[in-house]
């Protein structure tokens, strides 16, 4: 692989326009589809297998025309002080609303009347008015969502407050500039390591044109593909930070070859071939990682996943292509001034210990402590997440600055926090002998459930074989109390099955998010068990070791639960909540254990890569073990360093996101990237392979002769193209190392 890298990487440079050309069309094509797209149609969310998915489709074919997909909208007002929602102004303002509502639009399919409908709290001081839409949210019309938004603006000249909820004013997350201060952070990074501004320009250079053909066929395929806002931002965040990381790998052994005397072209080769092959494999398992997503069989997450493997896919290709292509445009000022004067200096004088050859010695000298302090330290961060509750956010968990949050907060107040998620109880009386009888048991049966305040009588389909029926619980949605009610529920309809045989199915919106909750948490351990499983294979191909892969595997697993136990101190027990934007704390979003694990398996990988490769290069050209770790981290840690704080910049960009689930993403990253790459790969690694010595390198004969050689470090190519790492190699790699170290 490393001589197919080396030949591509030499063509690249060598056919830089026409590369750098087709890479700019590519770019053009994908930003025109994405402009002359139409806009998405649908964000269907669909759990397969699931009771609440079986109700929805079984609403479906029963109440044909009743729009079970529909967006709906609360809209919620509340009296002015001293004065009720039953006062003839008030009630006479509201029913013109109301009527307003109802012609405003031929895509409602409902408004109802707040004072026939149970909708005016007991004390008199807030009602709603409920809307149905005829087709989702992705469908409304602009001309639909304003007669919504403008509903409440006479009402609100008289006094009333009014908000307004629900899915009908879905909008796109909004990030802010926090994440322009994550790209800003990366390249003030970039600087700092290269000391120059070209060689720090061509990593955020190529990595924008590979997000932005990634980002851009996201969008001219969301129609088609039905994929939802949130998957583009999450292929923009993962694509960004692993664009920048390969591209700076690339860079920095292009300039540790040009330091070494090598002819332009030829260094651009050897840094492709050496450095790429570590990103190819690298990248593969971030793309493994987020395809596997598809495993847990739920078609959001997997689009996710496809979607963001694609942009690490075209990064990959990118740092292949493209970057040896701009390095060739660039010429040797990637060096600046600086490095250039080192790089001359350097056959005159041995260069001194950096930071990583000091840290390398230090914890070969206390490799017992080091171990302890990065194992009690991670596990004791990791403590909460055995407190860990999975669930969806709801509207209570945006910020208190929306209308949705707003309208949320009036409803809870004037009527309890279970009306902003009420159960859709389906009845299924096709082989009940009396269906109307069989649905009245099961009212009765479910007010008599703790928690329960309030349920609808039964309400039949034409063919009479279905009933609708709907209870709220007491507690808000994403509360464990309302999931016990779910299960309350399915339990007596259970009981009411064997004695009607009348069948009853929960569902709505609160009962999907438990079931998808439910459906994440089993996937959780085969899916863990996938990827470890995988990354312990991969990486005994790469390394030709049994005990590296083990402790990789096993580091990797600490780091994912010690940031998991930082996001369930953050964000469901709300510590130093307010200095994250967390305004309201609740369970962690149900996709986050399993899609970290996806993600930071990668990340991970790649600094095992990129740190041990060098160390596995040492030791095999004679090195003792313990030098060789010190060699590794001479060549490699500081650009690892500069690639961590690079990711977390860019990660911690989105926790400034409006939307809940992309701010709790962009934390969790962001604090296992900095887990997995300064405790985990920094410290307890070498500490690790300082205590095994010879035997971290051990690989029973049998195996060794079973495993292909992906010759990830480049070693065939090296024997090709002659010269060993003593015979220059090494010292231009030292001196190249030097030049990123000066910081």
């Amino acid at each position: 692989m490393a001589t197919f890298l080396y030949k591509l990487g030499r063509l690249a440079f060598r056919r830089r326009r026409y590369v750098a050309l087709i890479w700019v069309a590519l770019l053009a094509l994908a930003g025109f589809g994405a402009a002359s797209a139409s806009t998405a149609t649908s964000s269907s969310f669909s759990i397969p297998g699931t009771e609440a998915q079986k109700a929805f489709d079984l609403l479906e074919q029963r109440f044909p025309g009743a729009g079970a997909d529909g967006a709906t909208a609360r809209v919620v007002f509340k009296a002015p002080d001293g004065q009720k929602m039953t006062d003839p102004a008030n009630k006479a303002e509201v029913n013109k609303i109301a009527g307003e509502l109802k012609s405003g639009s031929d895509q409602i399919a409902s408004v109802t009347d707040p004072y026939t409908g149970n909708a005016v709290s007991k004390d008199g001081s807030t009602a709603y008015v409920s809307v149905s839409y005829k087709v989702n949210s992705m469908e409304l019309t602009d001309a639909t969502r304003d007669a919504l938004e403008d509903a409440g603006h006479a009402a609100q000249k008289s006094g009333m407050t009014v908000e307004i909820g629900g899915d009908a004013l879905l909008v796109m997350p909004e990030t802010g500039v926090t994440e322009i201060i994550g790209v800003a952070i990366a390249a003030v990074v970039l600087v700092i390591t290269f000391g120059s501004l070209i060689a720090a320009g061509l990593p955020l250079l190529t990595a924008l044109i590979g997000v932005g053909i990634g980002v851009s066929t996201i969008t001219a395929l969301a129609n088609v593909l039905d994929l939802g806002s949130t998957t583009s931002t999450l292929a923009m965040m993962i694509g960004l930070a692993v664009g920048i990381d390969y591209a700076l790998f690339i860079v920095s052994r292009y300039r540790a070859e040009l330091a070494d005397g090598r002819e332009r072209e030829e260094a651009a080769g050897r840094a492709v071939g050496t450095a790429g092959s570590a990103v190819v494999f690298a990248g593969l398992t971030v793309v493994i990682a987020l395809v596997g997503l598809a495993v847990v069989n739920i078609p959001m997450l997997s689009k996710m996943g496809f979607a963001a493997a694609g942009t690490v896919a075209i990064a990959v290709l990118i740092a292949l292509t493209l970057v040896p292509a701009m390095m060739g445009f660039a010429g040797k000022r990637v060096m600046g001034r600086k490095a250039r004067k080192a790089a001359e200096a350097e056959n005159r004088a041995e260069a001194k210990p950096n930071m990583g050859t000091r840290w390398a010695r230090f914890v070969l000298r206390k490799p017992v402590w080091v171990l302890l302090v990065g194992v009690i330290g991670l596990g004791a961060v990791a403590v909460p997440a055995a407190s860990l509750e999975m669930g969806l956010p709801d509207e209570g968990s945006q910020p208190t600055s929306t209308t949705q949050r707003r309208a949320y907060d009036l409803l809870s107040d004037g009527f309890g926090p279970g009306f902003n998620g009420p159960l859709m109880v389906v009845v299924d009386t096709a082989n009940s002998s009396d269906g109307k009888t069989a649905a009245k048991q099961v009212s009765e049966e479910i007010s008599g459930i703790p928690g329960v305040v309030a349920v609808t009588p039964a309400q039949f389909n034409k063919a009479g074989d279905t009933a609708m029926i709907t209870v709220v619980p007491k507690d808000r949605p994403s509360s464990t109390e309302t999931e016990n009610v779910v299960h309350a529920i399915r339990d007596t309809g259970k009981d009411i099955k064997s004695d009607t045989g009348a069948e009853v199915l929960v569902t709505g919106s609160t009962a999907m998010n438990i079931d998808f909750s439910q459906k994440m948490n089993d996937a959780l351990l085969p899916y863990l068990a996938l990827v470890v499983g995988l990354a312990f294979l991969l990486l005994m191909l790469v390394f030709r070791s049994v005990l590296v892969p083990l402790k990789a595997a096993l580091g990797f697993l600490l780091s994912v639960v010690a940031a998991l136990g930082a996001v369930v101190a953050v964000f469901q027990w709300g510590w130093l909540g307010s200095l994250f934007g967390v305004e309201q704390t609740g369970p962690i979003m149900s996709m986050m254990p399993i899609f970290m694990v996806g993600v930071v398996f990668g990340l991970a990988m790649d600094y095992e890569v990129f740190l041990v490769t060098r160390m596995r290069e040492a030791y095999v050209h004679g090195e003792k073990p313990g030098q060789a770790i010190v060699t590794g981290f001479k060549h490699g840690a500081r650009v690892v360093t500069a690639a961590a704080v690079i990711m977390m910049a860019v990660f911690s960009g989105f926790i400034g996101s409006s939307e809940q689930m992309i701010k709790m993403i962009g934390f969790s990253l962001a604090i296992a990237v900095f887990f997995d790459a300064f405790v985990v790969r920094m410290a307890i690694v070498p500490a690790v392979l300082a205590l095994l010595g010879k035997r971290a390198w051990w690989l029973p004969r049998w195996l060794d002769r079973l495993l292909p050689n992906v010759d990830v470090e480049g070693e065939g190519l090296r024997k090709e193209l002659g010269g060993t790492p003593s015979d220059g190699e090494g010292r231009g790699d030292a001196q190249g190392e030097r030049e990123l170290t000066r910081v």
